[in-house]
């Protein structure tokens, strides 16, 4: 090759993609026959693949992550204009744009105030764990080291996250996981009958899911708890949102017996839910927040943790111990790029009014999907928060039996075929991978909505008739 590109044929793209790329979350046997899908540009909401067929994408880049969309020339000039500048220092120095980030960040976060830059959000989760094992060694002679985690949450994809992950199928296969990690009940008011509380109120459920992590607390010993690791809303594990009354009580559990509460943001951060933060939604003090994905909208590769002074002074309060502080690195956290690309994304967001956008676009989304509900029986539950949406399919709406992962399966190819590219869940809950998920950029207008929840109509009527 030649290093030269040419648009109109691109067959020794898609023959090297063959060779030598290993996708991810995907089974290449079919790639023995068939040509894996190239993404070739992307503007605004819609991107073409290597056939010209164009797609409205309604999941930001298929994860949750290009929350101002495709094409902002604004972003790729900060990013280059910092580059050129100075492109990485490891992060035992500081930076510029990451000074100035840092800053702005905490503007948005009432009562945090530091910011450790990171590889990814994996890795940011992973910071957090080792901060909570560092104090159990410093404060509690290596006592308190245990981290809850909840069911159907998802945290990350190293041996540490996984440990805390609450995706059975994630994680099958990969084991020995590492130890320590405690699993506590997920608060799916939609499947209380799991956990043998239906017939509560939603109000009175949400309560009670809550209380279901005092008990195991009780039952492990309150000291030997160090963390409670949460979603705000859980993503991948079903697009969970929390019920009233349960993040008031789990914050009342944690102040009681002294454990440090870490959110993370990974997927609801940076504008997602309608708040900068998923957890402003409900009142929550967090310990920690850990965010990634929409941070810089893909633009730049950035994850942070960040946390509270208190926490930030206990890893230097007392110099001469050679083990007191945090002593970690992560390499491309010193990169500059992320942090140029983020100060820019948050201008744009604040500059478009697209928090709002997302709130008013949000309502409308679910709306139509509360239409949809009405006409296809198949529709178990609509639920989320801003624009992040989810439709649970059931083959009855009694027993709540889910449909099929090949059925699921169908329902996003017709949607794709009808050149909208939706989510679902997937490899993640045995038997439970029946959520569609949706996630449209925040720049959203009414006719994409509009698009995206017709295109769902159509797929539903062909595949379940």
């Amino acid at each position: 090759m030649d290093g030269t590109f040419n648009e109109n044929d691109i067959s020794d793209v898609i023959a090297s993609d063959k060779a030598h790329v290993w996708h991810h979350l995907i089974q290449h046997k079919q790639f023995e026959t068939n040509d894996p899908r190239i993404i070739l540009e992307g503007k605004g909401m819609r991107v073409w693949d290597q056939n010209g067929k164009e797609y409205l994408d309604a999941v930001s880049g298929g994860v949750w992550t290009v929350n101002v969309g495709y094409g902002r020339e604004s972003i790729a000039k900060a990013v280059y204009d910092q580059l050129m500048k100075l492109c990485y220092f490891s992060q035992s120095a500081g930076s510029v744009p990451g000074s100035r980030f840092a800053q702005k960040l905490i503007e948005k976060m009432p009562g945090m105030s530091r910011v450790y830059y990171t590889n990814s959000g994996s890795e940011a989760n992973e910071k957090v764990f080792k901060m909570v094992r560092q104090l159990s060694h410093k404060n509690h002679g290596g006592r308190k080291y245990k981290i809850l985690y909840r069911d159907r949450d998802y945290h990350g994809g190293t041996i540490g996250t996984m440990s805390a992950g609450g995706q059975d199928e994630r994680v099958m296969q990969y084991e020995p996981l590492a130890p320590g990690f405690v699993r506590v009940p997920h608060c799916m008011h939609y499947r209380a009958h799991e956990q043998g509380l239906e017939g509560l109120s939603i109000e009175e459920y949400g309560v009670r899911a809550a209380d279901a992590i005092e008990q195991v607390i009780l039952r492990e010993g309150a000291d030997t708890i160090g963390l409670l690791c949460l979603e705000p809303v859980t993503a991948g594990g079903g697009v969970i949102t929390p019920p009233p009354g349960y993040w008031p009580r789990v914050q009342e559990i944690c102040t009681k017996y002294d454990i440090l509460l870490h959110i993370d943001e990974v997927v609801c951060g940076v504008g997602r839910t309608g708040t900068w933060f998923g957890y402003q939604n409900y009142g929550v003090k967090p310990d920690f927040v850990t965010m990634a994905k929409g941070v810089a909208s893909g633009y730049a590769a950035i994850a942070l943790c960040v946390t509270t002074e208190a926490v930030f002074d206990m890893f230097k309060d007392d110099a001469s111990d050679p083990l007191g502080y945090f002593r970690d690195i992560s390499t491309f956290g010193g990169c500059t790029a992320g942090p140029a690309a983020a100060l820019e994304n948050m201008a744009i967001i604040e500059d478009e009014n697209l928090l709002d956008n997302c709130t008013e676009m949000g309502a409308r989304m679910m709306g139509n999907l509360e239409a949809l509900m009405e006409k296809h029986k198949i529709i178990g539950d609509v639920r989320g928060k801003g624009l992040f949406l989810g439709a649970e399919l059931v083959t009855d709406r009694s027993s709540k039996e889910p449909v099929s992962e090949a059925q699921m399966a169908q329902v996003a190819a017709d949607c794709s075929a009808q050149g909208v590219i939706i989510g679902m869940s997937n490899r993640s809950v045995p038997g439970l991978n029946n959520v569609l998920c949706f996630s449209p950029a925040l720049i959203a207008k009414a006719d994409d909505i509009d698009q995206i929840t017709d295109a769902v109509d159509g797929a539903l009527g062909r595949v379940f008739g």
